[in-house]
């Protein structure tokens, strides 16, 4: 089936005699793999008597060639999937089967994409950026300090090179335009944090999506706010390019350098917000955050410090 969208990826008219001919299939066979590629990954095919069958819209896949074409500097080696449980899922698989670090998973789609405490990342086939950058992380604590927040500023740059506009942060691990989620964030971890361990870099992008009925939530995709379609394989080198100038600083400083940087990104500061765990809820308003990257807020006159990757923050309905 993969085969067939590959023929047809141009958006070009391919006839069903040209399409079998280059598959080694018959025309009904063709036919069938049609039906299933329209149902299965949502794209619409148009067909056409006497000129044959066209996608509605040109495809770009994720090449790794193409991703160096498009590199400055070092390329991370990229293990790519047409289609994956989650990006995340791999790579840990990956780390246990030994896949030396740092490498990236990217995928076409996930059927299980995950977002933070759980939720479901809603993944279409070609549209958006599902990503995982692994990393071996040795010599303690120090070098997880704030690291999630440190992607969220590399992701934010990459994105305003794309010409989104009022791009912003929101502790600990969302990006937002307006109010609109345009990407999130999910870290996980697999060793002894306080030796030698691998980290998880999850990223979802919404990059070329323009419509959804599955996401609970306001959002936005960069095609959107750029008014343009974007090359992935362009995004993912910017991505990769942002992260590394980051990573490499946040080894050398730590999350301290980038204190001040991520506050006047995050687009809450100043804001009276509601901090929820589980069935908790504390109401105070966002002084900031400290040098670990824990939340500041003022409680009832008293500052106080929150952090943990179960914890969600809400604007209040006053401000």
């Amino acid at each position: 089936m993969l085969k067939l969208l590959k023929l047809l990826k141009d958006g070009r008219f391919h006839s069903g005699q040209d399409l079998g001919a280059a598959l080694g299939v018959s025309r009904a066979a063709v036919w069938k793999q049609l039906q299933l590629l329209e149902a299965e990954l949502n794209l619409p095919i148009h067909k056409v008597r006497g000129r044959g069958y066209q996608l509605a819209a040109p495809l770009s896949l994720l090449e790794e060639s193409a991703i160096a074409a498009h590199s400055q500097g070092e390329c991370w080696p990229a293990l790519i999937f047409d289609s994956i449980d989650s990006t995340n899922a791999q790579a840990l698989r990956a780390i246990n089967e030994g896949q030396a670090a740092p490498f990236l998973v990217l995928a076409e789609r996930q059927t299980a994409g995950r977002g933070r405490r759980g939720r479901q990342w809603v993944s279409p086939f070609a549209e958006n950026l599902y990503y995982s950058l692994v990393l071996r992380i040795e010599g303690g604590m120090r070098q997880l300090e704030g690291l999630s927040l440190v992607v969220g500023l590399a992701v934010m740059r990459a994105l305003q090179s794309f010409g989104v506009a009022d791009v912003g942060l929101k502790w600990p691990n969302d990006v937002l335009v307006n109010n609109q989620k345009i990407a999130g964030i999910l870290l996980e971890l697999v060793g002894d944090p306080a030796d030698v361990c691998h980290v998880v870099l999850g990223i979802g992008i919404n990059v070329n999506m323009q419509a959804s009925s599955d996401i609970d939530q306001q959002w936005t995709s960069v095609r959107r706010e750029a008014g343009v379609a974007i090359d992935r394989n362009e995004l993912v080198a910017r991505l990769n390019q942002s992260l590394q100038r980051d990573l490499e600083r946040h080894r050398q400083v730590g999350f301290a350098g980038f204190q001040q940087e991520w506050e006047q990104s995050h687009l809450w500061q100043g804001r009276p917000v509601s901090l929820i765990a589980g069935i908790n809820r504390v109401d105070g308003v966002v002084l900031g955050i400290d040098g670990q990257g824990a939340l500041r807020l003022e409680v009832d006159g008293v500052e106080k410090s929150f952090s943990g990757g179960e914890l969600s923050l809400r604007l209040r309905d006053d401000s």
